[in-house]
């Protein structure tokens, strides 16, 4: 008989495979959708964050687990109707102009996406419009910038610059390597994370 702990479980040793299997088999047994979420999904992606954030955890482990996750919410989420689904707020994110780098942006987008957000990913190279133009159309509580190139970091600035300009409300957060609290404040962000499981917590403290 599959549980919500062994589902838990399937996400924290990052078991696809078990995940969906686990998932599935609950549905069929009847546990209400928002519990296998809830319970058996995002309590994985709980243990998960503060693992890795104390390094006992490393990216392609988190990855996998965030697959997990993943593949469970894919066959629960169609089980839900909107208002079913408890959202924190919505986040934009997305990593900025002239940066290709997409790994960490995923992994921050998998890490909110498992605290409960909902997530509009842009997705790489986006220049400040894009930005502007997202937030218009979604309308979010917060905007998440990633960058990994010292070359690439100015067009956060330019970012935030323009979200002021057009006098959009939204909290601007920003991350990556080269990235720092000082930074941050330099270039007027709102708030920044040395990770993915900061990431979510700082959103969390954001919107709360």
């Amino acid at each position: 008989m599959a549980t919500l702990t062994d589902l838990c479980q399937s996400i924290v040793t990052g078991n696809v495979a078990q995940a969906k299997e686990l998932t599935q088999a609950l549905v069929d047994a009847g546990t209400a959708p928002l519990e296998i979420i809830n319970d058996g999904l995002i309590a994985g992606m709980n243990i998960v964050g503060p693992r890795f954030k104390n390094g006992e955890m490393f990216v392609p482990e988190v990855l996998m687990s965030a697959k997990a996750m993943a593949v469970g919410m894919e066959i629960v989420k169609p089980l839900l109707s909107d208002t079913d689904m408890p959202s924190k707020g919505t986040i934009v994110l997305g990593t900025v102009k002239g940066d290709l780098h997409d790994i960490g942006k995923n992994l921050v987008g998998m890490m909110l996406e498992g605290s409960g957000f909902k997530v509009v990913d842009l997705g790489i190279d986006i220049a400040p419009e894009k930005f502007v133009e997202a937030i218009k159309e979604h309308n979010p509580q917060i905007v998440a910038m990633s960058a990994l190139l010292t070359t690439t970091m100015p067009a956060m600035k330019d970012t935030i610059d323009l979200i002021k300009e057009e006098g959009l409300k939204v909290k601007c957060i920003v991350g990556g390597a080269p990235v720092s609290q000082g930074f941050a404040d330099e270039i007027g962000a709102d708030g920044y994370a040395p990770d993915a499981a900061s990431a979510a917590e700082l959103c969390t403290k954001l919107v709360g």
